[in-house]
């Protein structure tokens, strides 16, 4: 039985995945996804790309994620499943691509600048 290893990425979060032929369990840091990604939204975004390729249901995936927060993590799998689809079966990728699930997005926080308390926040001016 063929193991396809994939990564992806959003801000800080990256998401290894191992993905084989099964009976659609998902599996993130040795616990069910259901209980990793408490809320529905974030359980519908893991499953995005299956529903996309029409493959719910087909694949086993044990994932490792690390780093950023529990949104983020969320979509670096999205991303990183939808690249393992798209490796075993081409045809995929046109919809996956369409759905942007294939794009790593860029958007990351804004380093915080010296002689300002955020990154565009400023200390009050006073003029006297």
């Amino acid at each position: 039985m063929e193991v396809i290893n994939t990564i992806g990425r959003r801000k800080t979060a990256v998401a290894r995945v191992y993905m084989s032929a099964g009976s659609g369990k998902i599996v993130v840091n040795n616990r069910d996804y259901k209980d990793y990604f408490p809320t529905g939204p974030l359980q519908y975004i893991v499953n995005q790309a299956f529903e996309v390729a029409g493959a719910e249901g087909k694949w086993d995936v044990k994932a490792n994620l690390d780093g950023g927060g529990i949104t983020g993590q969320a979509q670096a799998l999205r991303m990183a499943i939808a690249r393992a689809l798209c490796e075993n079966n081409i045809e995929d990728r046109p919809a996956l691509k369409k759905e942007g699930f294939l794009m790593r997005d860029p958007r990351m926080v804004e380093r915080k600048k010296a002689g300002q308390p955020k990154a565009r926040k400023r200390f009050q001016f006073s003029k006297r």
